[in-house]
């Protein structure tokens, strides 16, 4: 975990989700979204994403369900062909709402993800 970042009070910090294979997930997300990786040990890797720190733990099994993170995209539907072209699955292809559109997708582990746009 960074120790180089500005940490608010009640604000979301650092999240961790469960990875099966922790290199075919590095290549995802660097990919598709360029995330900076640092591992610690064969079974964690955090990722620094330009603005939240988060990781990934080796696990046997990734379960679905929790919270829904959220990604933010200046260019929605570029982003949704990076995810494909990455590997990532998409679960609700782009759809409008109030505020914007987004489209949901899942990781190769099955982590499901959003992304959205103005």
């Amino acid at each position: 975990m960074s120790t180089e970042q500005h940490h608010r009070n009640h604000a979301i910090d650092y999240i961790e989700f469960a990875g099966t294979d922790l290199e075919r997930i590095k290549a995802f997300y660097r990919q598709a979204f360029g995330w900076q990786f640092t591992d610690w040990g064969a079974e964690y890797t955090s990722f620094e994403d330009g603005r939240l720190s988060g990781g990934f733990y080796q696990s046997a099994t990734v379960a679905p369900g929790g919270p829904l993170v959220i990604l933010y995209s200046e260019h929605l539907e570029k982003t949704q062909q990076q995810v494909e072209a990455a590997g990532g699955r998409i679960l609700k292809p782009i759809y409008s709402f109030p505020g914007g559109r987004r489209f949901h997708f899942a990781d190769p582990d099955g982590n499901e993800l959003a992304v959205w746009s103005e």
